[in-house]
């Protein structure tokens, strides 16, 4: 094998930026951004699909005698950063259920999606050099999908047993993918539960309240996990059993109750009719209060990232600047220093921040309530999404580099910005003397959109230019193929979102044609935050203990790091997931994580340890992919049939035989595709 940072030469012009290479990813990118929109609408998480990527296009472009390490690493770009566009569905869902919209208006949402997409990527060059070249942040997912591509591709002076992983990684993704896409179909035709879950009330000894557990049988949740790993899983474990085994409990007992009513505040527990269900109890503490803790928790620990980044962005924009005028100068820098620009760039973000300004235009004079304020909410706007864009997007990408792009807190800094946004908003209605109005949440949820687009891309860029800079790729290729990604993922995303609200319907929003909405779990907290904040009812107590909660979690986690030279870690943004995702969804992925921590101490002595852990990811990747492509199928035939329950032929899936079955059934086939893909490894 050659050096990780100076691939093997190829005879001739470089083949890098081709347009086969820029096809195959964008429809790659069709596929990875609908697999993503829907798990994330589903259980509140995308994954990166750099690698699944990576894999597929090395077995494909392996047909042309021409193709290159540097070209598959395009198809990888255009086809993560397309998926990646998918985490906008935290934010959209959010203006179908504040009634601004009833279906994703096509041309509205693309250009939300494509301006703050591109911005995304302006937006990331300057920190090239600061978070990527300069930095000693591990990026997992890039320098993971950087072994896949040099492992498996042409020109990189490949052995047989290269050839062989490379052909057994693409079966592992395919394998994973139809077994993942088989289990939810059984799910969904009633064979068995697809979750198992139990309440209880406490007795008076224990104060008297509910609390309850779950477990969602999932494989796209299981990869998940496994993809996260087992430090951000235990964090996340930590907020779920803080949440459920101590607030939760408190604040469904009869004494705090008391206590909230003699306070003079309403307590949600208080509204519920006397002989509710454990269930019905817990959960609606836990999403109307417990909830806008985890809020709390993770505003803090965004601020916390924010104030530790300071200098590494300024040093990247003193780097960017310092390397266009030495191109001025007529200095020839190295290919693989090559940025697009700083001037271009400078140019590209203002023709997308004039489009950003028209479609915000567009947004203020169609309402009544805004139009008299239209110059000042555009202008504004447009100031938000600069300043606050460029350092969520810098928080994000730092994030992407120390945890991985997967588990990067753009949820949670998105919290922080619509808290933000809607503050502003506050500000606009005292200066034109105007009252709450709907249109004002609206807007508010539109900027932090576009905020939340920039933010996104800016969080897969850095990973993909991690992935570049090991390969030695040319940024500049890497930057204009990251703009192609954005624009399939922008393009696709309104008919997959209008497909699942068809079929489904948001919670909170406009009910769907099945009779379960999709949780959104983001999006429906992000859209309550800016109704609070407008409407001026947001519980800021419960935010304000979350905000605490996060103090003593990153004294905690600093604590720890200290004393155990940073082998035990507690995330606090991963603590504050934990708290905010539903209990079903956050124990499959403390599974997962144990799983996949589990499977890679299994191989780490064999000599196939290296090839077992790029295969787990693969499989990881195929489980994610399968149920979710699943998921969008599922929602165009019911969308098409008008029949909520399409595939319920066998109506079992009800009741504790029917989730223990299920159970069983996850266990099988979960040690089956952990036990085959260890065979496929050491078959390499």
């Amino acid at each position: 094998m050659t050096d990780a940072a100076t691939p093997a030469p190829v005879a001739g012009k470089r083949i890098e930026f081709t347009p086969r290479a820029l096809v195959l990813g964008c429809l790659l990118a069709v596929i990875f951004t609908a697999a993503n929109t829907y798990l994330g609408l589903k259980v509140g998480l995308t994954f990166a699909s750099a690698i699944p990527a990576a894999v597929i296009s090395m077995a494909l472009l392996r047909a042309f005698r021409t193709s290159t390490i540097w070209e598959n690493m395009t198809v990888q770009t255009v086809a993560s950063v397309g998926g990646a566009m998918s985490a906008i569905i935290f934010v959209l869902p959010g203006l179908v259920m504040v009634g601004w919209w009833r279906e994703f208006p096509i041309w509205e949402s693309i250009g939300i999606c494509l301006l703050g997409g591109i911005l995304g990527v302006t937006f990331s060059i300057p920190l090239r050099r600061a978070l990527v070249v300069n930095s000693t942040l591990p990026y997992p997912e890039g320098v993971a999908a950087a072994e896949v591509l040099k492992v498996g591709s042409p020109g990189a002076d490949q052995d047989a047993s290269a050839v062989r992983e490379n052909k057994a990684g693409l079966w592992v993704v395919i394998g994973a993918s139809i077994v993942s896409a088989v289990y939810a179909w059984l799910a969904a035709a009633r064979v068995f539960a697809g979750e198992a879950s139990k309440f209880i009330k406490l007795p008076a000894t224990l104060g008297g309240g509910a609390t309850g557990m779950g477990l969602g049988m999932q494989f796209a949740l299981l990869g998940a996990g496994h993809l996260i790993g087992l430090t951000v899983g235990l964090a996340q474990l930590f907020g779920l059993l803080v949440a459920w085994l101590i607030a939760v409990p408190i604040m469904t007992s009869p004494d705090y109750v008391a206590w909230t009513s003699g306070m003079g505040l309403e307590s949600v527990a208080a509204t519920v009719a006397a002989g509710a269900s454990a269930e019905d109890l817990a959960s609606l503490v836990w999403s109307r209060e417990v909830r806008f803790m985890g809020a709390g928790v993770i505003g803090v620990a965004a601020v916390w990232t924010l104030l530790k980044l300071a200098g590494p962005l300024v040093g990247g924009l003193t780097s960017a600047l310092a390397a266009q005028a030495r191109r001025k100068a007529g200095v020839v820098m190295d290919i693989t220093e090559q940025d697009i620009p700083i001037s271009l760039v400078g140019i590209i973000s203002v023709i997308c921040l004039v489009g950003i300004a028209g479609l915000f235009t567009a947004v203020a004079q169609g309402a009544p309530a805004l139009a008299g304020s239209a110059a000042l909410l555009v202008i504004g706007g447009v100031a938000y999404v600069v300043l606050i864009g460029f350092c969520i997007g810098a928080i994000c990408g730092y994030m992407a580099g120390l945890i991985g792009s997967s588990n990067s807190p753009v949820s949670g800094v998105g919290i922080l910005a619509v808290v933000i946004a809607s503050l502003l908003m506050l500000g606009v209605m005292a200066l034109a003397g105007a009252p709450a109005d709907p249109a004002f949440v609206a807007y508010a949820l539109i900027v932090t959109a576009v905020v939340f687009a920039a933010a996104v891309i800016a969080n897969d860029n850095l990973q993909d230019l991690k992935t570049g800079q090991l390969v030695a790729a040319t940024p500049w290729r890497q930057q204009a193929a990251l703009i192609v990604g954005v624009t399939a993922g922008a393009i696709v995303i309104p008919f997959v979102l209008n497909a699942l609200n068809k079929a489904f319907g948001f919670e909170g929003g406009p009910a769907g044609i099945a009779s379960e909405p999709l949780a959104a779990p983001q999006a429906t907290l992000i859209s309550a935050l800016a109704r609070g904040v407008i409407g001026g009812d947001l519980r800021w107590d419960l935010i304000g203990i979350g905000a605490l909660i996060g103090v003593a979690v990153i004294i905690l986690d600093a604590v720890l790091r200290g004393a155990t030279k940073d082998r035990i870690k507690l995330p606090p943004l991963a603590v504050g997931i934990g708290f905010y995702l539903p209990a079903a969804v956050t124990m499959m992925l403390v599974v997962g994580a144990v799983a996949g921590w589990i499977y890679e101490k299994g191989i780490a002595r064999t000599g196939f340890a290296a090839v077992g852990r790029r295969m787990g990811v693969l499989m990881a990747s195929g489980l994610i992919v399968g149920e979710s492509l699943f998921g969008v199928l599922n929602a165009g035939i019911i969308g098409a049939t008008e029949n909520e329950a399409p595939f319920a032929i066998f109506g079992l899936g009800e009741g504790w035989p029917a989730m223990l079955i299920g159970l069983v059934v996850f266990v099988v086939l979960t040690m089956g595709l952990y036990g085959w893909v260890r065979r496929q490894s050491a078959k390499i």
